[in-house]
């Protein structure tokens, strides 16, 4: 695994490679949308691919945000679209019955079924009033989801929220002065929720009182860039991977906040999500969004 180098304190550097990337049939080529004319200051994309999620079968599944389309990966590699809906779909959770929840900038809480790409609303408003625009979700052990409300939150308008969506229907509001609240991720111990703040460019660390309440929230982490962290993930040691969508790289960070690698993204620097996937000497997949490409690299996890 591995660690920050003791003679000379510099993280290790971690190569990717290209591991699939969008077919050309796929590809949107001069199609305006709505999401890039908001989101991309009015740029004409082909894709932008985020929110990748495994299934028990190795399926590799992304969104496309602007043309509201999931796509399934298979182990050979090969591309199928599942789904595409009016919508924009963000993030993707794997759901212990099989299916994929969906954070929908647009359309709020959803949920697909990968066998069909029958779409269903699971939570499209609270108390009749629409989200900003939610962005990522994971679930906890015990069956909440936990997701992001981002909208065009930023240090302008520190507003974005972050919601715990109970199993029995009851929904949370833990955070509610979050300056742009984009990826989240749950320590192995379920105790602590780490909260990327893409526009103050920080990971909030949020942690999870016995009784349901949340206590002293701080910033555990401080980066630069014209962007900001994005998606994030942990590994069974507890260190937090961090997808930076302007620099090019995803910043490993031990249990104290210490930069201990960065994984460095082999084609563009719009690196927006991750994933681990392959059994237990596991690779990271990387969701590289500028060419529409899912990078690769290894880190072993602990024993």
């Amino acid at each position: 695994m591995a660690s920050l180098d003791e003679k000379t304190g510099i993280p290790e550097t971690i190569e990717t490679s290209l591991y699939a990337e969008l077919p050309e049939k796929f590809r949107r080529r001069n199609t305006k949308s709505e999401w890039a004319q908001a989101n991309r200051r009015t740029a004409q994309i082909d894709s932008f691919l985020e929110g990748p999620c495994f299934d028990e079968s190795g399926n590799l599944y992304v969104v496309d945000i602007p043309f509201g389309r999931i796509f399934r990966i298979a182990p050979d590699k090969s591309w199928s679209l599942v789904v595409e809906y009016e919508g924009e779909p963000n993030g993707l959770a794997l759901h212990p019955d099989g299916r994929l929840f969906i954070t929908d900038y647009r359309n709020g809480l959803l949920a697909v079924k990968p066998q069909t790409g029958e779409i269903e609303v699971i939570l499209g408003r609270r108390n009749s009033e629409r989200f900003k625009g939610v962005n990522d979700l994971t679930f906890a052990k015990d069956g909440s989801l936990y997701f992001t409300d981002q909208g065009q939150t930023g240090l302008h308008d520190p507003s974005g929220r972050v919601f715990r969506f109970q199993s029995n229907g009851h929904l949370d509001c833990l955070i509610a002065n979050g300056p742009s609240p984009n990826g989240l991720v749950l320590t192995p111990e379920q105790d602590v929720l780490f909260v990327a703040m893409t526009r103050d460019n920080s990971v909030w660390r949020v942690p999870l009182l016995p009784d349901g309440m949340t206590g002293k929230v701080g910033r555990f982490a401080s980066f630069h860039g014209t962007a900001g962290p994005d998606g994030m993930a942990v590994d069974a040691a507890g260190n937090l991977f961090v997808a930076h969508a302007s620099l090019g790289k995803i910043f490993v960070l031990d249990s104290e906040g210490y930069e201990i690698a960065h994984i460095r993204s082999c084609r563009g620097k719009t690196t927006t999500n991750l994933a681990f996937g392959g059994g237990h000497s596991q690779s990271i997949f990387i969701t590289e969004s500028e060419t529409g490409s899912i990078l690769t690299a290894k880190w072993k996890l602990p024993e």
